[in-house]
């Protein structure tokens, strides 16, 4: 595949951009300031907001050696620090455009604020402070908007990935749960992935779609071998 990574040099983007180049997949590394070339990996110099870049560069018509047929899919990976949920938005929608335009899924990487609690308080995680305390409510809200951005969107073919409560570098271990609607806990009680697991569930799930639109995923312990 021809997969298209926006935001190819944050924490997520560039380890699915690793990912995805490790499996034989040409990437096309997008990113307003552009990492190195990797194995399978071209970086190409487009910010999000520049929609005619974006959609040269998905299209394959870009001018800088990324010319080589449209993307089969893409990555949106765009996050700001601090929280920007008119920027998110704006640039979620824009993607979407484009994609739909020219027939590409797009995987959305969101957030976790949009998934139901598992403490049978029926709310959703970004308005429960058991999981989201006060000063990341700015952060839950803006994935919550993101997400009700890509659902109002009625052209674009579309899915998004809301990690666990927390994200953060770690291992590859290639092991995680996947699940649709709800917050996952491993098998320790915790909500958690490793952006590198992460990474694996994106490009799992760009190879083989499943038939959800809002999914999650949570890191799985290896299992034993059997006796």
């Amino acid at each position: 595949m021809r997969i298209a990574v926006v935001g190819a040099t944050g924490m997520v983007g560039s380890r699915v951009a690793t990912e995805a180049g490790a499996r034989g997949h040409q990437v096309l590394a997008l990113s307003r300031r552009p990492g190195r070339e990797g194995p399978n990996v071209t970086p190409i110099a487009v910010g999000v907001t520049d929609s005619p870049a974006v959609r040269e560069a998905l299209a394959g018509s870009a001018a800088n050696g990324a010319a080589n047929g449209a993307a089969d899919a893409a990555v949106l990976t765009v996050r700001t620090v601090p929280v920007d949920q008119e920027f998110l938005v704006g640039a979620t929608r824009a993607v979407l455009d484009i994609a739909a335009q020219l027939g590409i899924r797009v995987l959305v990487v969101g957030g976790a604020g949009a998934l139901r609690s598992l403490d049978g308080s029926g709310l959703p995680v970004a308005d429960n402070p058991a999981y989201v305390p006060a000063e990341w409510n700015a952060v839950a809200a803006a994935g919550v908007a993101q997400l009700r951005t890509c659902q109002a969107h009625a052209g674009a073919d579309w899915v998004y990935l809301s990690p666990p409560a927390l994200l953060e570098p770690g291992e590859r271990t290639g092991h995680y749960r996947r699940g649709t609607d709800t917050l996952l806990t491993g098998a320790d009680g915790r909500s958690w992935i490793s952006a590198e697991d992460l990474a694996v569930a994106v490009v799992d799930e760009l190879e083989t779609a499943g038939p959800e639109r809002l999914i999650t995923v949570v890191h799985r312990d290896r299992r034993p071998a059997a006796a």
